[in-house]
């Protein structure tokens, strides 16, 4: 869309068209039967039309490009490329001419031109020409400013300049979830799985070049969206990355932190920063784009002042026959703790051993495990709960219900004859 202020008769005529690629050709095939009136007519006129492609005049495919009719969209990420022309349209000399090109968005104004440097004279009938170029990194509302100044043979200087507004568009939604895993119970190098959702919001299918996760410096990332066949690396994707129109695909990734890292801070707590997605992709003939997100962030998760956590549980137990697991308990304070364990029953999992026992004291950021023996009377998906670890010291006491499941089966029964 131009906006341009009141007309001003000038020297100087200026152009501004934008650089696109040309797209395939595509025509739409109009066919009947042949016991129908047209007959063979319409079979015929596909087969002559030089636009369709031999044997495939029906698939609404070409063999020609079309040159651009409209302005078209400008999608975050790309290009955008435009060439500026400056002709002289009288019969005069014109001297001292200076070309600038800037574009405004909503938060900055830059200097597109090629060479800010004025030509020393533009005869009758000749022009001026410059080609810009420039990635585009904002969503909304820009204004291509293009200003000329020059001067007269009587020595009057003239200045005039136009404006075009276009919009940029959104070609991706990219949404990112985390997951935790704790490989270690000590808690320093607990892995990070990143899911990121990538959905093509544009009209025309896009060819995914290149999907990746730069990590911060606190994290070691390694992509899971291959697969090896018979000792080949093959993408989950299949052999074909080409992205629909409003089609999703999600990658994953995993980071563990450093061990550098991991061995300065100890228990990552808080809000950490985990990197950034870079994307690239061609659309239409070739045409680049390439997106990077702003720093991905997690919170990391909390476990407070005590950290309790399974080291073995066995999946399935059978009805009303004793079964072990083993717990960890984790200081994750800053000060020694004097720790005593209480089991409470519930109505289908019961805790075989004392209640109220001793555990001693535990120091900042150290470690002890448990092996403890319950027993189940319902069959089913059962809950293991009722766990109160106690610090004597400030009278405090930590609820751990919900701990894992297990399986309860009914024990086989012996017949003997």
């Amino acid at each position: 869309m131009e906006v341009n202020p009141p007309k001003q008769e000038h020297l100087l005529a200026l152009k501004v068209m934008r650089l696109t690629k040309p797209t395939l050709f595509t025509n739409i095939p109009v066919t009947c039967e042949e016991k129908d009136l047209p007959g063979d007519l319409f079979n015929q006129l596909m087969r002559d039309d030089p636009s369709t492609v031999r044997g495939a005049e029906i698939l609404m495919l070409g063999e020609m490009l079309t040159l651009p009719q409209n302005f078209g969209n400008i999608f975050l990420g790309e290009t955008f490329s435009s060439y500026i022309s400056v002709h002289n349209d009288s019969n005069q000399i014109v001297k001292d001419i200076l070309v600038k090109a800037d574009l405004q968005t909503s938060s900055q104004r830059l200097n597109l031109s090629a060479s800010n440097a004025a030509v020393a004279e533009l005869k009758p009938d000749c022009c001026i020409d410059d080609v810009i170029h420039h990635e585009v990194k904002e969503i909304g509302t820009h204004i291509l400013v293009c200003a000329v100044s020059y001067t007269t043979q009587g020595g009057e200087k003239m200045y005039f300049r136009k404006f075009f507004k276009f919009q940029v568009l959104k070609p991706l939604d990219v949404k990112t979830k985390f997951y935790n895993a704790e490989s270690d119970l000590s808690s320093v190098t607990d892995e990070v799985f990143l899911e990121a959702q990538i959905q093509n919001i544009t009209t025309s299918p896009m060819f995914m070049e290149k999907v990746s996760l730069e990590p911060s410096i606190m994290y070691n990332v390694t992509e899971l969206n291959s697969v090896n066949q018979a000792g080949e690396c093959v993408s989950t994707f299949g052999s074909r990355a080409y992205l629909q129109p409003m089609d999703t695909r999600q990658y994953l990734y995993c980071l563990k932190p450093k061990k550098e890292f991991a061995e300065k801070a100890g228990i990552i707590k808080g809000v950490t920063v985990i990197g950034k997605l870079d994307i690239v992709w061609k659309t239409n003939l070739g045409e680049r784009g390439r997106l990077q997100t702003s720093q991905l962030q997690r919170m990391a998760p909390g476990y407070g002042d005590v950290r309790l956590s399974l080291e073995a549980i066995p999946d399935t137990v059978n009805l009303e026959e004793p079964f072990h697991i083993t717990c960890k308990i984790t200081n994750c304070s800053e000060r020694t703790m004097d720790l005593v364990l209480e089991m409470c029953n519930t109505s289908s999992i019961h805790w075989c051993g004392i209640s109220g026992r001793q555990l001693g004291k535990l120091h900042p950021s150290s470690s002890l495990c448990l092996a403890l023996t319950l027993l189940s009377s319902v069959q089913g998906l059962q809950s293991v709960s009722g766990l109160r670890i106690t610090d004597t010291f400030l009278k405090r006491t930590y609820e751990y219900d919900d701990i894992a499941q297990v399986c309860v089966v009914s024990s086989a029964v012996k017949v003997e004859s």
